[in-house]
C-alpha cells in the first residue's frame, strides 16, 4: 500500500538517499528542504526513479519558528492525512549559531523544529501514523537555560548532543501523552558517523555507508516490527531497541523539556 511520507531535510545525506528508497517503493514522497534548488533537483532525480511514486517539494527555514509553522501550513492545505513523518533535518556545526529571535539553531533545528512541525500536524495523522525522530548516539544532560536560549553553549558537539537528547526526551513524552490514540513515535539513532554531509564538515572524515541509516528509517517508518513502539529508542549501532540517555526514562525531566519547548514557542510565536 503506498503511504504519503514527509521527509525533512531531504536535500542531503540521508534524508535523500532515504527519500530515493521509498519513492523507489512507490510511495508518495513530500521534500522538504531549505535550498529550493537543491530541492528541485533531488524532486527531478526521484522522479526518474523506475517506479517512483508521487513526488512534492516544500521549502522552510527550520531554524526560523514561523517558517516551520508555513510549512505546516502548506502541507495542511494540500493533504488531509500523512502516514510518515521523517523528522531528518539537522545541524550540528554552523559558522552563526544563533537564530534572528535570539535562540540556538541547534536547539531550533535539532529539537524544537520537529517538535513544532509534528504538533502542527498531528490532525493530519491518526493511530496508524508514525514520526521517525532522528536522534543520535551522542545525547548529553540538557542544559534548560539553553534550550530557552538564555545561555549560550560555545561547543558545537555539546549543543549538539543535548538537542538530541532534547529531542529523545519530547518524543517519549508526547508519545505517553498521546497514548494509543496517536501515531506510533520513535526516536532513533541511526548510526554513528555515517557519511553524511554533517559528518564530514563536522568531524572531518568521510563516514560510513549511507545505507546503514536509509535502512533503519525505512525499516522505522514501514515495518511491523516499530508498530508497537511508541516512545522507545532504537540504537542502530547495535540494531536494536535500547535504553536513550537516563534522564529521557525521567519522566519529570521529559516534562521539563516539553515546558520550555512550549514556552519558546509561546515566546516566538
Amino acid at each position: 500500500m503506498q503511504k504519503k511520507i514527509l521527509i525533512t531535510g531531504a536535500t542531503d545525506g540521508i534524508g535523500a538517499e532515504t527519500a530515493k528508497a521509498l519513492a523507489a517503493m512507490g510511495h508518495s514522497v513530500l521534500l522538504h528542504g531549505r535550498n529550493t534548488d537543491k530541492l528541485m533537483a533531488i524532486a527531478n532525480e526521484l522522479s526518474q526513479i523506475k517506479g517512483a511514486g508521487p513526488v512534492e517539494q516544500f521549502s522552510a527555514d527550520l531554524s526560523i519558528l514561523a517558517s516551520v509553522d508555513q510549512l505546516a501550513d502548506a502541507i495542511a492545505q494540500h493533504h488531509s492525512h500523512l502516514d510518515i513523518i521523517i523528522n531528518n533535518a539537522g545541524v550540528f556545526k554552523i559558522p552563526s549559531p544563533i537564530t534572528e529571535d535570539g535562540l540556538d539553531s541547534r536547539f531550533v533545528v535539532n529539537t524544537i523544529a520537529p517538535y513544532r512541525l509534528t504538533q502542527k500536524l498531528m490532525p493530519l495523522l491518526d493511530a496508524s501514523s508514525r514520526v521517525v525522530n532522528l536522534s543520535s548516539a551522542a545525547q548529553d544532560a540538557v542544559n534548560l537555560e539553553a534550550l530557552a536560549g538564555n545561555v549560550h553553549i560555545n561547543d558545537d558537539f555539546t549543543a549538539y548532543a543535548q538537542s538530541k537528547l532534547a529531542l529523545t526526551m519530547w518524543s517519549r513524552a508526547m508519545a505517553q501523552s498521546l497514548g494509543e490514540q496517536g501515531p506510533t513515535i520513535i526516536a532513533v539513532n541511526p548510526g554513528s558517523m555515517l557519511a553524511s554531509k554533517m559528518v564530514k564538515e563536522g568531524f572531518g572524515v568521510a563516514g560510513k555507508d549511507l545505507s546503514i541509516g536509509v535502512d533503519i528509517l525505512c525499516r522505522a517508518a514501514l515495518s511491523e516490527e516499530f508498530s508497537s513502539a511508541s516512545g522507545l529508542y532504537f540504537d542502530n549501532d547495535i540494531g536494536a531497541f535500547s535504553s536513550p540517555h537516563p534522564d529521557a526514562l525521567n519522566e519529570a525531566k521529559n516534562d521539563g523539556v516539553v515546558e520550555v519547548i512550549e514556552a519558546v514557542l509561546k515566546k516566538h510565536l
